[in-house]
This record gives structure tokens, sequence and C-alpha cells, in this order.
């Protein structure tokens, strides 16, 4: 939490398990360079030492704050006393044949969260997650079983990336791609979302090129305007899933909230605004969403919308009832776009031999949260 002076530099949380509640320092990696400089200034230091301490955070990657060795013991001290360098504790790893790796992350209250490393030809993508579960309740997805328990502070987001990073150092290896698609609904979380944007993109940060980073929503309205008055170069997806009112409220309760007119409206706004173009992400459920005719519905709804259509043959989940669709049936869909002029892709399968569904990993390990 950030007060206009600075950082509050103690955060209480409630435990997990107990009624009590304890004084939980906040993470040095949720504060953004501007924020750092003020706090410094505040502690009687100056702003310059935020270059440094920025340098230590994301290009050494050190644990512990005595490890800055070109800064004093004295401010050594401040920021141990204000602030966690905690590393994220890896419950469980799954490593796929292609590459792709799914780490299990325990928080401070024993929480768990996912990310996902996935390996391209153009590089290395981090999947993060932004929430401890998710109120927004799609019924095709892990992620929302059990509901919301907390919304992450950006240095947890921060510190996925951090932690995969470090994974890669081994190898020699860096990402070189973030995109915000892991468990929970961005928006909703929307100021630690443009926190993390800012640090993992800044050249003193991680350094992550902005049109290397992408956010994806699942239609808050209100959000999206905001968002679009960002003026970022980040790249923006939406997941639509469904080319009609009824058949999107389905899939995605949400829509009740945000008909899918009004999001349209609001997705315009974005691409007239910001210049850039949107992804619909459009999840391919068998029998629900898939056919020929659903194809022209979404080639008709997004006529004349500087936008590509990424879509994605659907994970099995066991606590869901849905399946995949047919090879030639998602052929055909793709040719049915592409004969409108819709610029398609099929998303290239990851890991699928480990538990790729988002929130799958968590919902089979972690029973009790999302319960």
């Amino acid at each position: 939490m950030f007060t206009k002076a600075g950082v509050i530099v103690e955060n209480v949380l409630s435990t997990k398990n107990s009624q009590l509640e304890k004084v939980v320092k906040p993470s040095i990696y949720s504060l953004r360079i501007e924020e750092l400089e003020q706090w410094l200034i505040e502690n009687g230091e100056p702003k310059f030492r935020s270059t440094q301490v920025f340098e230590w955070l994301y290009t050494k990657r050190v644990t512990s704050f005595r490890s800055m060795s070109n800064i004093s013991k004295a401010v050594q001290d401040k920021l141990d006393q204000a602030f966690s360098l905690s590393e994220m504790k890896t419950i469980i790893k799954q490593e796929s044949k292609d590459g792709t790796i799914k780490f299990l992350f325990e928080l401070h209250d024993g929480y768990s969260i996912e990310t996902v490393l996935m390996r391209h030809e153009y590089g290395n993508s981090v999947c993060v997650t932004t929430q401890v579960g998710c109120r927004i309740g799609c019924t095709f997805c892990a992620s929302t079983l059990g509901g919301l328990k907390r919304n992450l502070e950006a240095g947890e987001i921060v510190g996925q990336v951090v932690s995969v990073q470090k994974e890669l150092d081994e190898g020699g290896e860096r990402v070189s791609h973030v995109v915000i698609m892991g468990i929970g609904e961005p928006f909703d979380n929307y100021d630690a979302m443009l926190s993390f944007l800012n640090i993992i993109n800044h050249d003193k940060g991680l350094n992550i090129g902005a049109r290397h980073i992408t956010v994806s929503t699942s239609g808050i309205i209100p959000k999206i305007y905001a968002f679009a008055d960002e003026l970022l170069q980040i790249n923006f997806a939406l997941s639509l899933h469904a080319p009609n009112n009824e058949l999107r409220s389905k899939l995605m309760p949400i829509n009740k909230a945000y008909k899918l007119d009004d999001l349209m409206k609001a997705i315009r706004y974005y691409v007239d605004k910001s210049g850039r173009r949107v992804s619909f992400e459009y999840g391919l459920f068998g029998g629900e969403n898939d056919s020929v005719t659903h194809a022209e519905d979404l080639a008709k709804l997004i006529k004349g919308i500087k936008c590509h259509v990424n879509l994605i043959p659907v994970n099995y989940v066991p606590e869901r009832d849905y399946v995949r669709t047919p090879k030639e049936q998602i052929f055909e869909f793709e040719r049915t776009l592409k004969k409108h002029g819709i610029n398609v892709t099929i998303r290239r399968e990851h890991g699928h031999d480990i538990d790729a569904a988002c929130g799958q990993l968590r919902a089979k390990e972690r029973k009790e949260e999302t319960s």
C-alpha cells in the first residue's frame, strides 16, 4: 500500500489459519523506482540510491539486503527494517516434454499461486498470476474454483518473474516476454497490475519491452476505458469465447454485468484511443461455441476492428465438463474467419502432458484453497 508520501511500511494481514493478525513487511519488489526514490528521500537518503537498489534486485538478483555491497550498512538496515526481500517458495515444479515449466509457489500467508514458463522460438515467455483465486466464475476455468481469496501485491506479481528468471539464469537464458493470463482477473487488481507493468518494463528493472508484454481481461468495461487512457504500448487481449450474449453469459457469467454490445464499444474505444490492435482470445469448446455458424457470427461481431483472433483448443479440466473440439473442426473455424478477412491463428499447445489448464495444478494440490 502506498501513501502520497511513499510507502506504508507496515502491512497488516490476517493469517490464513487463525484469527490472529501479524505484521508483514511489504515486498521491496512492489516499489516503482519513483516510489523507492521518494522513500529514500523521506528517510534521509539520496534518491540516486534507488538505481543502485534496482540494480541489485533486478540485474544481480540478490536475495539479501546485506548483499548490496555498494550501499552502507545503515541504509541496508533501513531497507531491512521496512521491506521484505523474500523469494517465492516453490512447492511443486512440473516440467513438460516441450520445455514448459509450471510452478506452484507458496505465499507468506500459506496461499499458493501458479506461474508458467513457456518456451517459444522467439524467446521465453512467463505467464503470471494476479490474484489468489478468481471471482469471475468462467465455467471452463479451474482458477475460479473456490472463488477469490485475495489480490496479490505488485511485489508478489513481480516476484514470479524474478523467480523464473533465476531459474533461467542457470542456463544463461532470460525472460523475454510476459503474459498476464494466469489465475485471477488482472483488471480486478488494477493498481498492482500497473505497478507490475512499470517495474518489469523499466530499463533499471527487468527491462522487458512493452511490446513483449500482454495483458488479458475477461471484460471489466470501466477498466478497459481506463487502460486505453493510459496510452501504454503494452499488448491487450480480451477473453471473448462467444459471439453472442446468450452463449457468452453461459460460458462467462461476467457477461451478465457487462453486456457484449457495451464491451465491444469499449474495445473500439481502446483501439481508437491507443492506435493498437486488440487480440481476441477464443477458446473452442466441443459442441458449445465451435460451429461454422459461431465463426460467421464472430466475424460479424468484430468486423472493422483492428484485431487478431487467437483460437485456443480447450485444455481438459476434470472439474469441468467441456471437451476438445476435433482438429478438422478447428481448422474449419479458422478457414471461416479467414474467409471474412479476419487475422487468426491457432494457439500451439504448451504443457499438455502436465496440469496445463489455468488453475488446475493449484486446484489439484491445494484442495483446501478451492473448497
